[in-house]
């Protein structure tokens, strides 16, 4: 899955499971060239990160509802309005993003089939429950 911002391509990495979740950019050294996405997730904070990010907040239909430039460590994304995604992204990517603009996400065949297949593991757990 990747964002299209411009000519530019931006990987990204959907956090579904508590494990992604809990990492996303924890402990990633060097500079980063792909973004993480948590889906149905209001506010975030930027804990253990070792540089600075871009964060793009979307609502279901991913219109961009708020953008935050060049975040540091040690902060959080507080829980606000409509927000149903936020994107963590590398530094310099929001520069040709606008509040109201709609995010042109692209998901590639094996993240569907990922989806899928932690959908289906849902449905199971709750039926052996």
């Amino acid at each position: 899955m990747y964002i299209k911002v411009k000519n530019r391509k931006v990987k990204l990495v959907e956090a579904n499971t508590f494990w992604e979740r809990l990492k996303g950019l924890k402990f990633v050294l060097g500079p980063l060239t792909y973004g993480v996405r948590f889906p149905n997730k209001k506010s975030a904070n930027t804990n253990f990160l070792f540089e600075k990010i871009d964060v793009i907040l979307t609502d279901s239909d991913e219109k961009i509802l708020y953008l935050i430039e060049c975040l540091g460590t040690e902060k959080k994304v507080r829980r606000k309005k409509n927000v149903s995604n936020i994107y963590f992204v590398p530094r310099e990517t929001v520069k040709d993003l606008k509040v109201g603009d709609t995010l042109k996400l692209v998901v590639e065949k094996e993240d569907e089939e990922r989806r899928e297949e932690l959908k289906n593991k849902k449905k199971s757990k709750k039926e052996t429950e």
